[in-house]
C-alpha cells in the first residue's frame, strides 16, 4: 500500500472509525513520505508520522502556520487569524505572554478544589441517573461537563449558557475537520463565530460594570488600564479559541480513555490512592488516543526532510496520533502501559503552540479518574461507542454505561 492509498483509506469511513492500522502501515514506509500526484491546488507536499521528525518540525519556530486564502472574508477565519493558536510570531508571542500569566501554578492550585467539587457533584448525578441499572451517557453526564464547567468557572461563563455555547463549539469543530471546509459547514462556523463574538462583547461590558474574580474580569481590567498588549477584539478571539481548545480535548481524553482503561481492571482497581499510576494512565491515554490527530506546518524555505523535498510555503501534514504510536520511540506501541517510560506524547503539541490548557486537562484527569473508579468499581460499557466522525478532533461523542448501582 503506497502513501496515496493510505491517505485515501485514512480519510474514508474506515479510517475515521479506526485510523491506527493506517498509521501502522505508514510507519512501515518511513517517518515521512512525499504525496505523489496531489491535487493541483493542494499545498500539502508530504505526510509525516515519525515521532522525532514531527517533534523536530513542531519545535522549529520557522515552520509556521499558513493562513488559508480568502480568510479575511469569513468571521470564523478572522477569529482564528487574530488568536494565538493560529498565528505566528511576533503577534503569537505578544498574545501568548498575556494568557500564559493566567495558567500559573498558583491559579492551578486554586482550581483544584473547584475541580474536586465539580467531580463530586457529577458522580452524585451519575449515581442517581444510573440507579437500578439504568444506562448513563458517560460523555453527556461526566466527560463533557467536567471541562466545560471548570473552564466556565475559570473564564467566567454562566453555567446556564453552556448548552447554547456547546452547539456553537460543535459547528466550529465540524468545520475544522479535514473534510470540513464545505460551504455549509463554513457558513455555520461563521454564524457560530459571529454569535460568540457578540456574546463575549456583552460579557465584557457586564464585567466592566460589575467585576468578578474570573479570568474575563482580570483581563478586562488589565486591558482598560493598558496593562496588556492586546485589543478587545483580540481578547474575544482568544477567549473563543481558548475555551474550545481547553475543553474539547479533555472531553475526548475522558471518553476515548474509558474503553481503554476498562480493558485493564487491575489498573482501574489500583488507581484510587496511587498518584503515580494515575498520572501514568492520563499520559498513556493521551498517547494512545490523542484527541487531536494532525497539524500542518509550512516550510520557511526550500528544504529536505529525511530525503523528502519540501518547497518554501508548502505544508507538511504532521500526524500527531501516528507519532504517538511510533514503534521506533514506543516499543509495542499498541499496548497500554501506564508505567511506560520514553518520551512524552505529542497530544498537546510542543514548541511555540504547545497547548496552554494542557496542565488543566491533565489535572482534571488526575483528579477525576481515581474518584470515578472508587465510586463505580463495576462501571461497564453497554453499547458500541459512537465516534465524532472527525479525523482532526477524534473522539467518542456517546458512550453508554452502567454504574453498577
Amino acid at each position: 500500500m503506497d502513501v496515496q492509498e493510505l491517505l485515501t483509506g485514512l480519510y474514508g469511513e474506515q479510517g475515521r472509525q479506526n485510523p491506527y492500522p493506517f498509521y501502522a502501515a505508514l510507519h512501515e514506509l518511513g517517518p515521512i513520505r512525499e504525496i505523489p500526484n496531489r491535487a493541483e491546488r493542494s499545498t500539502v507536499a508530504a505526510v509525516a508520522g515519525g515521532y522525532d521528525l514531527v517533534d523536530q518540525v513542531l519545535r522549529d519556530p520557522e515552520w509556521s502556520k499558513q493562513s488559508p486564502p480568502g480568510w479575511e472574508q469569513h468571521e470564523i477565519l478572522r477569529t482564528f487569524e487574530s488568536s494565538m493558536m493560529f498565528i505566528n510570531p511576533p503577534d503569537h508571542t505578544r498574545m501568548r505572554a498575556v494568557f500564559a500569566k493566567t495558567f500559573t501554578p498558583r491559579r492551578l492550585g486554586a482550581l483544584e478544589p473547584v475541580i474536586d467539587r465539580i467531580i463530586d457533584r457529577l458522580l452524585d448525578r451519575m449515581a442517581e441517573a444510573g440507579a437500578g441499572g439504568a444506562e448513563v451517557d458517560f460523555v453527556a453526564d461526566f466527560a463533557y461537563p467536567i471541562p466545560a464547567l471548570v473552564m466556565a468557572e475559570f473564564i467566567g461563563l454562566p453555567e446556564a449558557d453552556l448548552a447554547w455555547y456547546r452547539e456553537r463549539v460543535e459547528w466550529i469543530d465540524d468545520f475544522l475537520d479535514i473534510a470540513g471546509a464545505t460551504p455549509e459547514r463554513l457558513a455555520k462556523a461563521d454564524t457560530a463565530a459571529t454569535e460568540l463574538r457578540a456574546y463575549y462583547r456583552e460579557l465584557i461590558a457586564d464585567r466592566r460594570r460589575a467585576p468578578s474574580e474570573d479570568l474575563i474580569s482580570g483581563l478586562v481590567e488589565a486591558l482598560d488600564s493598558g496593562g496588556v498588549d492586546l485589543t478587545e477584539e483580540e481578547l474575544i478571539s482568544n477567549l473563543i479559541v481558548l475555551f474550545n481548545a481547553s475543553f474539547v480535548t479533555t472531553v475526548y481524553m475522558f471518553s476515548n480513555g474509558l474503553p481503554l482503561l476498562l480493558e485493564h481492571p487491575e489498573v482501574t482497581a489500583a488507581l484510587p490512592g496511587d498518584d503515580a499510576l494515575t498520572t501514568g494512565c492520563v499520559d498513556e491515554v493521551l498517547r494512545m488516543q490523542s484527541p487531536v490527530h494532525f497539524l500542518a506546518r509550512a516550510a520557511p524555505r526550500d528544504t529536505v526532510l529525511n530525503g523528502v523535498p519540501v518547497a518554501e510555503g508548502e505544508n507538511v501534514m504532521l500526524l500527531i496520533a501516528a507519532a504517538n504510536r511510533d514503534p521506533a520511540r514506543f516499543p509495542d506501541p499498541d499496548r497500554f502501559d501506564p508505567r511506560r517510560g520514553g518520551p512524552p506524547s505529542l497530544a498537546f503539541g510542543v514548541g511555540l503552540h504547545f497547548c496552554l490548557g494542557a496542565a488543566v486537562s491533565r489535572l482534571e484527569g488526575r483528579l477525576a479518574l481515581p474518584r470515578l473508579f472508587a465510586r463505580f468499581p463495576e462501571l461497564r460499557i453497554t453499547q458500541t461507542p459512537v465516534y465524532s466522525g472527525s479525523l482532526f478532533l477524534r473522539g467518542i461523542d456517546k458512550l453508554f454505561v452502567t454504574t453498577g448501582g
